[in-house]
């Protein structure tokens, strides 16, 4: 593997957990999984006042102090596989925050993301708004069953402006609409051979199948 620090990025209900759970087994990697145990959460999508702010500053501070900890790692014994990266944190607060919120928000980012580790490489899946909607209602969480198909569509259209004009790292876009991972490990094998092929730059891969 070329790149030894990997994080693996994407909207709301893609399946990038999945995929480096499943990834990490295959290439013999340590994971580092986002801890998504935010007490704030239930009440952000059950639309409470103010809890928005508190779930945003609660996983921003989580991230940072998760991604400090992996820094103290010996990146050269292991590849690391992430299931985020640490400005993904900004695109939900710019979905979700007020103005008065933001000039506090952006003052705490800027002062931690300076300090963020990045990784070498970025895969960034991707999947149309109703894939990722069946996907969500089929993993049924509780907290997720207010999540309406609008906020869905409005991130999944954040997170691909976001990753359009991404330049930090070499990045690999890979359309996920058609394929199950999860369920097929032909469908693994086949990003796994395009991620040991990624070299510099951005590369997109639609996997055969995918419709066009």
């Amino acid at each position: 593997m070329k790149f030894r620090s990997i994080a693996v990025e994407g909207p709301i209900g893609v399946g990038k957990t999945s995929f480096v759970e499943l990834l990490a087994k295959k290439i013999e990697a340590y994971k580092v999984l986002e801890d998504l145990e935010n007490p704030f959460l239930e009440g952000f999508y059950a639309d409470q006042q103010g809890a928005a702010f508190q779930a945003q500053l609660f996983f921003l501070l989580s991230r940072y102090r998760q991604l400090q900890e992996l820094s103290q790692r010996d990146l050269f014994q292991q590849v690391t596989l992430c299931d985020y990266i640490f400005p993904k944190d900004k695109i939900f607060a710019y979905l979700n925050l007020d103005d008065s919120e933001l000039l506090i928000y952006d003052k705490l980012y800027a002062m931690l993301e300076e300090q963020a580790p990045k990784p070498d490489m970025v895969i960034f899946l991707q999947a149309e708004t109703r894939t990722l909607v069946e996907r969500i209602r089929r993993r049924n969480r509780n907290y997720e069953k207010q999540v309406s198909e609008t906020y869905i569509n409005e991130v999944n259209k954040a997170y691909n402006y976001f990753f359009f004009h991404y330049t930090q790292t070499p990045l690999l876009v890979i359309d996920t609409t058609s394929i199950d991972f999860v369920h097929h490990e032909e469908h693994l094998d086949e990003l796994v051979d395009q991620i040991r092929k990624m070299d510099r730059g951005v590369q997109y891969y639609r996997p055969m199948g995918s419709s066009a």
